[in-house]
This record gives structure tokens, sequence and C-alpha cells, in this order.
């Protein structure tokens, strides 16, 4: 059973050797930790741009390994929808691939690990993890 939804900024604070962040992700990962699909593409994004490609790439392979990937389906695509309507319409809109990762911690029930509390806080419902 998974539990955890990681957002980009935490596993690239982890492929750099932030220290917090890795140790975060290992002491959660008995409780599963899943990658939304529009992580996955940020994070592919970040690999094939960086200075040296191969090794970012090798490193978000390893990374990756024994890590749910989390595609879209008609379910998430609605919820984000209905997110995006409602806080557009309350003047608190935020970038689409952020609700499409909320909408996909939501849809599983998962607890989105993410440094970005001030945009995901808007979301009715979403479960951020906050370390102790």
């Amino acid at each position: 059973m998974t539990a955890y939804l990681v957002d980009t900024d935490w596993i690239i604070d982890c492929l750099y050797g932030r220290n917090d962040a890795a140790e975060t992700l290992i002491e959660l990962a008995p409780h599963g930790l899943a990658v939304s699909l529009m992580t996955y593409g940020e994070l592919y994004q970040g690999a094939y741009y960086a200075r040296d490609p191969n090794q970012a790439l090798r490193g978000l392979r390893m990374f990756l390994r024994g890590k749910r990937l989390l595609p879209l389906n008609r379910a998430i695509v609605e919820r984000f929808g209905v997110i995006r309507g409602d806080l557009t319409r309350r003047g608190l809109k935020i970038g689409d691939m952020d609700l499409l990762i909320a909408a996909t911690a939501l849809h599983h029930d998962l607890i989105l690990v993410t440094r970005n509390l001030r945009h995901f806080s808007r979301v009715a419902d979403l479960h951020l993890y906050e370390r102790q």
C-alpha cells in the first residue's frame, strides 16, 4: 500500500544530496512512495537538460526504482477540473502541473510530500506531509 506521493522538489533535493530530503524519504519508504506522471515529466526534463544528462538520467532512474508511477486517468482529470474551477473562482489559481499532482494525490488518498505548501495548501482536503 502506498501512503505518500512525492513532489518534484523533494526528489530534486534528494538527487542533489540534500540530507534532510534523503533521510525523510528513507523514513517514509516503508509506507510506500509514489510519483505522479507529471512529476516524472518534470524530472526527466531537468535530467535531459542537466550539465551532464547521462549522469542525471542514471541518478534519476536509480531513484525511481521501486517507486510506484501513477498515471493520469479520467477521474483524476475530472478532479483537476473541479479543483481548477474552484481555485480560479476564488482567485487562488496555481499551475496546472501542480493541480494535476494534487488531483492525483486526492484520487489515490495519498499524503503529498512537497515543499510548496503555499500553493498546495489552497487545495481543499489535500493532505500535506509536515515533518515533525
